[in-house]
């Protein structure tokens, strides 16, 4: 009788534990980990990028040097903040970050509008193939950050909801991790003139 009976709480804790989300919540936290993983690996990807295009564009606009230190000087910030996957855990950190990156998307904006000023730039091959890797890592960042926000998603839910919350409340105190947003101004639309 003995035996049954602890058969039988061993089975009940084996079902209670299964439901409970304590590995779930797990795999959603590493998977936030990994997509971070991806969003640093395509802002490296971009900063390696940026000393070719910066000596490509010097070569052919030796007088617009701001534009160039600006670049060079953002992606010097960018680099000096310690990426790393508990920095989705701090949201001032992650701020800051943000913010630096925002500042290298701006100025290599204003490094494209420099470039729109000399048509000999814009058609030599090097250029161009930089100019095309620069853009499809715009794009890989932009997958990369979408893919986060999804993991962040999936995580955030998954640590709210019951019977999960019991058991991030009693055993795991994870946080809610913050998912990338908007810069202020982009929800105004560029102008364009020409």
């Amino acid at each position: 009788m003995k035996r049954l009976a602890a058969v039988v709480i061993v089975m009940v804790a084996a079902a209670v534990l299964s439901g409970c989300g304590y590995n779930q919540m797990q795999k959603n936290e590493e998977a936030v980990f990994a997509a971070w993983g991806d969003v640093e690996a395509a802002y490296q990807r971009r900063a390696d990028l940026i000393p070719n295009l910066v000596e490509v564009v010097k070569g052919y606009a030796k007088h617009e040097g701001e534009t160039l230190k600006a670049v060079t000087e953002a992606r010097a910030r960018v680099g000096s903040i310690q990426a790393s996957p508990q920095l989705v855990n701090d949201p001032a950190a992650f701020a800051k970050f943000n913010q630096a990156q925002g500042e290298l998307s701006g100025a290599l904006s204003r490094l494209m509008v420099v470039v729109e000023k000399y048509p000999d730039l814009k058609a030599n091959q090097n250029f161009r193939d930089l100019q095309n890797q620069l853009e499809g890592t715009e794009n890989r960042i932009n997958v990369a950050r979408v893919r986060y926000n999804k993991s962040v998603q999936d995580f955030n839910v998954s640590i709210r909801t019951f019977p999960n919350s019991v058991t991030n409340s009693l055993m795991l105190h994870l946080e809610r991790k913050e998912p990338f947003k908007a810069d202020e101004g982009a929800k105004t639309a560029p102008k364009v003139q020409f």
